[in-house]
């Protein structure tokens, strides 16, 4: 990842290496990231604006999955064809 450090202290608008910083951001989300890295990213997050604005929409997207979708049991078949769909993506 670049140094997104502007002159003035703020945010890059662009993002270099969008899809690793993305990739990365997902990891963090889903709690498998080691200490080390998930301070290097917060690091990130505080210098690129396109990897900040992605992860707090993540996190928002998550939240509001989490709190609207606990309260119904799931159909295994759902499951079964979003866990397919997950993996035909990767």
């Amino acid at each position: 990842m670049e140094n997104n450090n502007t002159s003035s202290g703020e945010k890059k608008q662009q993002c270099s290496d969008v899809s690793k910083c993305f990739q990365l951001l997902e990891h963090m989300l889903d709690g498998e990231l080691a200490d080390v890295s998930q301070d290097m990213l917060k690091e990130k997050l505080d210098k690129c604006q396109p990897c900040f604005a992605h992860f707090h929409l993540e996190q928002a997207i998550r939240e509001v999955l989490k709190t609207k979708c606990t309260k119904h049991p799931l159909p295994e078949k759902l499951a079964d064809s979003i866990r397919q769909m997950i993996q035909d993506a990767r």
